[in-house]
């Protein structure tokens, strides 16, 4: 009969909640650079299809109001907007149930494991969950900017880990905001520094699209934008799997066969 023990990979929440768990910037970084080198293909492919369910529930929204030039004009503040904002509530609920699935994907190249694109339709069961915390998290958020933007930029990185609380700790929105609130305030500016080295990297890889968008040569600044991204947005969603592991950890089942050789997967 197989043997299956469970291991616990990373920090815990008991001692995420005193403190205890550090967050090396640099080797954060470096961690995640390896292993974006090492798989980016089921992130990116993850993310596309999430885009393309975006746009499809943009296109829907814009031809309920009446043509996307409406949103546009919504946007730029020459009109009501009535519709732009039920098109981020729209795009949040039915976007981030599939987007929490790229973000396990970070969480298990963390703890090491493989994964394949079908894992954004792995969580769609705690999808409610998801659209009800990422619109709360994000309401908090955007009020937070309202006010001199410091609040949003403090709220914006204590609350970026928690979706995969909901899934993965199956814990409400609220049990899971309060937490991360609770546990980031120890590490607050060792994870803003980390963000804002992503940050910083993703107006570089913005930058030669911009500069070259008027020229003969827009179409090579594109390239290398799109180039660019394909690396940088894996390794910000494996730089967000690794900060979890250290401060939240996580559960693996591990099952052990006649000749020794350990086989683990995820159990939440």
């Amino acid at each position: 009969m197989e043997e299956r023990s469970i291991l616990q990979v990373g920090g815990s929440i008991e001692k995420a909640l005193k403190g205890e768990y550090s967050i090396d910037v640099k080797g954060v970084l470096h961690e995640a650079w390896r292993l974006t080198n090492k798989s980016r293909s089921s992130i990116n492919l993850g993310l596309f299809i999430s885009l393309l369910i975006g746009v499809l529930v943009t296109l829907l929204v814009a031809s309920y109001v009446g043509g996307v030039d409406v949103l546009f004009q919504e946007q730029q503040g020459q009109q009501e907007p009535q519709a732009g904002a039920l098109l981020n509530i729209l795009v949040t609920i039915v976007v981030y149930p599939f987007l929490v699935g790229v973000e396990m994907m970070g969480i298990f190249h963390a703890v090491g494991l493989q994964t394949h694109v079908k894992l954004i339709f792995a969580f769609l069961k705690r999808g409610s969950w998801v659209a009800i915390c990422a619109l709360l998290s994000s309401t908090m958020v955007a009020l937070g900017v309202t006010m001199f933007y410091l609040p949003g930029i403090y709220l914006a990185v204590a609350l970026s880990l928690v979706l995969p609380l909901v899934v993965e700790k199956k814990m409400s929105p609220l049990k899971a905001i309060s937490l991360s609130l609770q546990v980031t305030r120890f590490q607050w500016f060792h994870l803003f520094a980390i963000y804002l080295v992503l940050f910083i990297a993703l107006i570089l890889c913005v930058l030669p699209l911009v500069l070259l968008a008027t020229t003969s040569v827009a179409l090579l600044g594109g390239v290398f934008t799109l180039f660019a991204l394909s690396y940088l947005a894996p390794m910000f969603y494996n730089v967000k799997g690794i900060l979890y592991r250290e401060i939240f950890g996580m559960h693996l089942s591990v099952s052990k066969d006649a000749s020794d050789h350990f086989d683990s997967t995820f159990s939440a």
